[in-house]
């Protein structure tokens, strides 16, 4: 398991992607119109930056962190992390898939979002990843289907 992504609520999109893109060279995979993905190679995203959260009218929510990623090596060792976290009695806040990888959220006891993922293949990502359509906007996640996956390293 090692560090997928980081994903910052940011007040000012633009401000924020030209920080990332001239400040650290990182390049803008996906821009839509309220988030953007960037990246420091061809890789999804290494951060993510999101500003839906400013643009909620009376919203508590602050700027900064959303969530950090969890990125497992096999879709069975996700599947083995997401039923240890059960196990624990940490709820599931959201699942989702985004056609690149599998997603199981979760939140640490002060709340702070933890992505727990599976990257799939590269030769099995979608042609159009990188378009609202792909990346940007997930697909439901079977928890079920997922959870009944174990290894075949036994």
């Amino acid at each position: 398991m090692d560090i997928g992504h980081v994903h910052l609520n940011v007040s000012d999109l633009d401000r924020s992607i030209a920080f990332y893109r001239d400040a650290l060279a990182l390049e803008v995979m996906l821009r839509m119109p309220k988030i953007a993905f960037l990246s420091y190679d061809s890789y999804h995203h290494h951060v993510a930056l999101d500003s839906r959260v400013a643009s909620e009218p009376g919203s508590l929510k602050h700027q900064g962190l959303h969530h950090f990623a969890l990125r497992h090596e096999t879709r069975s060792e996700l599947a083995a992390s997401v039923r240890r976290a059960q196990a624990a009695g940490v709820p599931i806040s959201r699942t989702a898939d985004f056609y690149v990888l599998e997603a199981v959220f979760i939140n640490d006891p002060d709340g702070n979002g933890i992505e727990l993922s599976w990257d799939r293949p590269r030769e099995e990502w979608p042609e159009d990843w990188a378009t609202p359509s792909g990346l940007g906007t997930p697909r439901p996640l079977n928890l079920e289907e997922l959870l009944a996956t174990t290894s075949v390293h036994m």
